[in-house]
């Protein structure tokens, strides 16, 4: 309701000050941790059971390519979810029709999700303690890194 009282732009920028304001108490909050707490290390996940082994690993060569590649695509994948995002935003709100040469419609989703809420009160109402989780599957990211030099020791020359 606030914005359709308010320009487009006098929303950009209350919603700017509020994202400051809250930035600002976080900072804030974080400030009174204790100095003596190291910063968070990055954790990793252990290798899924297929990976290769030594004897099986291809050169280095088709390994950067693939990574590359990979990390190109999931560049490509982000800033089309966020160009997605902003489209559905507008799309979401509108009505079913055609719109100049588009046709906007709705389909029914096939896809169903557990009812957590339901699943919590039934375990709680039968005393069947805390509901059942299991981790999802660890994400694989790579990370362009300053080549070594040749004379060092690198994974592929300890695999060979």
């Amino acid at each position: 309701m606030f914005n359709l009282l308010t320009s487009p732009r006098t929303g950009r920028t209350l919603r700017g000050l509020v994202g400051t304001l809250i930035e600002t108490a976080a900072d804030a909050v974080r400030s009174f941790a204790p100095a003596d707490q190291a910063p968070a290390e990055e954790t990793t996940a252990p290798d899924p059971a297929d990976v290769l082994t030594a004897d099986e690993l291809p050169p280095v060569e088709t390994i950067e390519a693939a990574a590359r590649e990979y990390d190109r695509a999931a560049d490509q994948a982000r800033r089309a979810d966020r160009g997605k995002r902003a489209a559905k935003k507008v799309l979401d709100r509108l009505p079913a029709g055609i719109y100049g040469g588009w046709k906007l419609f709705r389909t029914p989703s096939s896809r169903q999700t557990p009812d957590l809420a339901e699943i919590t009160r039934i375990f709680k109402a039968n005393n069947l303690g805390p509901v059942p989780m299991k981790a999802c599957a660890a994400s694989l990211k790579v990370e362009r890194v300053e080549v070594v030099p040749a004379g060092v020791e690198t994974l592929s020359g300890v695999a060979a």
